[in-house]
């Protein structure tokens, strides 16, 4: 009797502890049917009748396929984008939906990577969640997404980070500019940011596709940043000015000064001479060595600006940069009217960069500032000539300064001479003719 009563305890106690395992294996057929369903559907976009196994999926087994989240995004966006109406309840329903998609996929991240599933990081996951935020929210909150945007901007990898989530991390930093005044400093701050993630982005991707993107992602920052009203000289320097002095030793501080300052072209104003004197004594920079070299300037002691000058130019690594500050030391040579010696440092610049079409510009303004090298007048105007070559290099080597380099041609061609005063002196069309004295270059006569 009693053999039989433990035999049948025993057998209840096996039965018992089956159920929840039974239970399991047929919550798994569902789930793996229903995915397959769900798949299925989205593959060939219909939405509808991908909706409610995919939602049983998401409730049952988030954790089954790593798709359940990113089919999930598709079905959700391609049944909102069916019913249009922002306004309509159904659309707010899948809506918030979708943000809850996004916020269980992060909630998820460690536990795919523990399972070897290569998913993207916490960070990452936030900044497309931002962006199906801006794109798909009834009413949009642009602190929010600024702060989303912000953190997937900050935590994300250069090789992870969406060229999309840096683009309207700043632009959401202007929206909020526009309406609060006291944002400023800090938009300023966030373009400064960008602009450096974006070009580590385009150093460390090796994808074509991307670093184009990158690239064109930095150009429109900086066109979003100029077009902002934030981007006047005067303005920065009332915003800088009053802190350089108590940030004298805060090296990062004055740094970003001196770029968001050089980057608009203020070179001139206080606040970047005395930000780069402080960074010059501190750790000298191509920047820094740049402002003190304007400071100089200002001052009326060209040969100190020379110096400056020099070591700006031997501590620049960046080719468009150095050939920048060579062309800044060429112009400052220039107003002292040392010609000769100013049309030596434009060359350097067109060394650095040959495609920057200032120096030429600068080099023939150079030569028409002193076109007599001969006793007769008639040879003196065959330095004209010279001077439209060298209008001529600059529109071909940089089409931005065409309009310029025309404008000049036209006003420099009168004087050259006619043919037929060539001809009295034998040259005729075609000739090539030597401009003596410091110029020492050779042109054709046409």
């Amino acid at each position: 009797m009693k053999t039989k009563m433990l035999t049948a305890i025993l057998l209840l106690v096996m039965f018992l502890g089956s159920v929840p395992l039974m239970a399991q294996e047929e919550v798994d057929k569902e789930c793996i049917s229903n995915s397959s369903i769900s798949h299925e559907a989205v593959k060939s976009e219909n939405y509808k009748d991908a909706y409610k196994p995919w939602k049983s999926v998401l409730s049952s087994c988030p954790l089954l396929r790593y798709y359940t989240f990113t089919d999930g995004y598709k079905i959700l966006k391609g049944l909102m984008d069916e019913i249009g109406d922002k306004s309509s309840p159904e659309y707010a329903k899948y809506f918030e939906e979708l943000m809850e998609v996004h916020d269980l996929r992060m909630k998820y991240t460690q536990d795919f990577l523990d399972r070897g599933v290569n998913v993207s990081s916490v960070d990452e996951a936030l900044g497309a969640k931002a962006l199906d935020y801006l794109s798909y929210a009834p009413d949009i909150d642009g602190k929010q997404a600024y702060d989303w945007l912000k953190q997937s901007t900050l935590g994300s990898s250069s090789k992870e980070l969406s060229p999309n989530v840096l683009y309207f991390f700043l632009d959401m930093s202007h929206n909020i500019l526009v309406n609060d005044e006291s944002h400023r400093e800090t938009f300023l701050q966030d373009y400064l940011t960008a602009v450096d993630i974006a070009d580590k982005a385009i150093d460390v991707n090796d994808r074509e596709v991307l670093i184009t993107a990158f690239k064109t992602v930095k150009e429109n920052l900086t066109g979003l940043f100029i077009n902002s009203g934030t981007a006047d000289c005067e303005t920065l320097q009332s915003i800088y000015a009053p802190q350089i002095e108590e940030n004298k030793d805060n090296i990062e501080f004055l740094t970003k000064v001196i770029d968001i300052m050089r980057i608009i072209r203020c070179t001139d104003q206080e606040a970047y001479l005395q930000a780069s004197y402080y960074v010059h004594q501190i750790e000298p920079t191509a920047e820094s060595a740049a402002g003190c070299a304007y400071m100089a300037y200002k001052k009326g002691d060209y040969n100190q600006a020379m110096v400056f000058f020099d070591e700006a130019i031997e501590l620049e690594q960046n080719s468009e940069r150095r050939a920048e500050k060579a062309y800044a030391a060429a112009a400052v040579l220039y107003s002292n009217r040392q010609l000769a010696r100013s049309r030596t440092y434009a060359q350097k610049a067109i060394s650095f960069n040959k495609n920057y079409g200032a120096p030429y510009i600068l080099i023939a303004n150079l030569y028409a500032t002193s076109p007599n090298w001969s006793d007769d007048a008639i040879l003196n105007k065959c330095t004209y000539f010279l001077i439209v070559d060298k209008l001529q290099q600059a529109k071909a080597a940089d089409p931005s300064v065409a309009e310029e380099a025309n404008k000049l041609i036209r006003s420099y061609s009168q004087h050259t001479p006619d043919t037929s005063e060539l001809f009295m002196m034998g040259y005729n069309k075609g000739d090539q003719i030597t401009i003596g004295g410091w110029i020492g270059e050779t042109t054709t006569i046409r």
